[in-house]
């Protein structure tokens, strides 16, 4: 392995499903690899025993999988790696970098003030009898420093006075590690050397950059990125917004574009809004990462889908809402074939912002009208509109050869007949196709539909209308 060859990780835990900041962090991470030649590495941080549990690693890898981040290397899980911790740890002991701590939880926060440990077992004589009893293992704060500094990659020097700390805790009385600890010990192990990761791990910092320096470790660089802000400026949650990342897969958000909309949050590269994979490689820096938070907006999302979606073929449409959102729901659309299906995705892609919204089109359209959006009823309901529809009736069912180019002169011929401009008989035919007034053109609908499906619709408005005016 090379000396400057960056290693990032991303290093959840499996205490709940993957979250959209969790999302960007590992987006973060995995593209500054790819950018530099890199390697991304994923751990799972499940040494917390009381709130990890295994059902959750899926619920992380697996929306990790379906945007196209996955390891460069094998998946660490640090519950394997106990040993690694008990070793580092001995030798704390034994070099007095860290001692056992005796006291109760009470007495460790004896200064209520600051709510700091002040040394009670720091200088204890240990025996047999004693290591009997639970403890917890605190590292031994250096005594010949006053401040720890690093620069970080995304917001620049940062300063701690020692005093703002205590001999913190290194292993917990259940034997197992903590996090500051465990990270060390793992970033080290796997040659980690650029730390990507969320603003809230800031105060972690100086603590971990302690551990290194008394374990004889190298230093790695940190970055920390910004919050994902909610419209109101606070931290988003679920009253905002939904968090989960498998929300948005099933609501039929592709995953590029949830890619591609949350690089943005945070990051820049001029004014360019859409972004490919191969793009966002290309161009990703951590100098144009922002050192403030993004708000989060829904609405930019949704936009951002809806360019992907329209750039996107109708076969690949297909094949990922089978694979991904409903695997029968084209199935259930029996008396069309697939040619049909993506004629109609085609139809309707441009008009969606998501997926779901794209199938509810399509299989409103394969069923026969039943609630008619009927905003401007009496505008339609009269006989003249009535002797139209019957007239393009006949024309329609007159056409030997059935094409876009003979229904527009057809449709034409009947205006000029009844003295009427396009728009005044396309929206009564558009509310006999489809029920809506608002759709895709009307000739790509009757053509897409065809000629016995499209005059029996067109039949039933008629006969719905007559009913309408014979009521009045």
């Amino acid at each position: 392995m090379t000396d400057n060859l960056i290693r990032v990780r991303f290093a959840p835990s499996p205490t709940g499903y993957l979250h959209l900041g969790s999302l960007r962090v590992a987006l973060f991470n995995w593209l500054y690899a790819r950018h530099n030649k890199g390697q991304f590495i994923i751990r799972i941080e499940d040494t917390d025993l009381n709130r990890s549990e295994s059902k959750y690693v899926d619920s992380i890898l697996i929306p990790l999988k379906w945007v196209g981040i996955e390891s460069d290397e094998p998946i660490t899980f640090q519950s394997q790696r106990l040993e690694l911790y008990n070793k580092v740890l001995n030798y704390m002991l034994e070099k007095n970098l860290a001692y056992r701590c005796f006291c109760s939880e009470k007495e460790s926060n004896q200064n209520v003030e600051y709510k700091k440990y002040e040394g009670t077992c720091r200088n204890r004589l240990i025996n047999q009898i004693d290591l009997q009893s639970p403890h917890v293992i605190r590292f031994k704060l250096p005594e010949n420093i006053d401040k720890i500094e690093f620069n970080d990659l995304i917001r620049g020097d940062i300063t701690f006075d020692i005093d703002q700390f205590d001999d913190f805790v290194i292993f917990r009385s259940d034997g197992m590690p903590t996090y500051n600890f465990a990270v060390v010990v793992d970033d080290n192990s796997m040659n980690i050397t650029h730390i990507l990761r969320g603003e809230e791990h800031i105060s972690n910092t100086p603590k971990q950059i302690l551990l290194y320096q008394a374990c004889g470790f190298r230093v790695p660089l940190f970055g920390h990125l910004p919050l994902i802000l909610s419209p109101d400026g606070g931290k988003l949650s679920k009253r905002h917004a939904a968090t989960s990342v498998d929300f948005y897969q099933k609501e039929g958000f592709l995953p590029d574009a949830l890619c591609n909309y949350l690089v943005r949050l945070g990051w820049a590269h001029g004014d360019q809004e859409i972004f490919s994979k191969e793009e966002m490689i290309k161009y990703f820096t951590l100098e144009n990462v922002s050192k403030h938070g993004a708000i989060f907006d829904i609405k930019k999302l949704e936009w951002v889908n809806g360019v992907y979606i329209r750039n996107s073929s109708s076969q690949y449409l297909f094949d990922y809402i089978t694979e991904n959102i409903d695997a029968d729901v084209f199935k259930n659309l029996n008396h069309w074939s697939q040619d049909k299906i993506l004629k109609s995705i085609d139809l309707y892609k441009d008009r969606v912002r998501t997926l779901k919204e794209l199938l509810l089109f399509i299989v409103e359209l394969y069923n026969e009208p039943h609630n008619l959006e009927l905003h401007n009823l009496d505008q339609w309901a009269n006989e003249n509109s009535i002797s139209i529809l019957k007239k393009l009736i006949s024309s329609l069912d007159m056409q030997e050869n059935f094409s876009h180019e003979n229904i527009s002169l057809d449709i034409k011929i009947l205006c000029k007949e009844f003295g009427i401009k396009l728009p005044e008989i396309a929206q009564p035919i558009r509310l006999a196709l489809t029920g809506k007034v608002s759709s895709p053109g009307i000739f790509d609908i009757i053509i897409l539909l065809g000629k016995k499906e499209s005059i029996q619709r067109i039949k039933v408005f008629v006969e719905f209308l007559s009913n309408v005016v014979r009521k009045h």
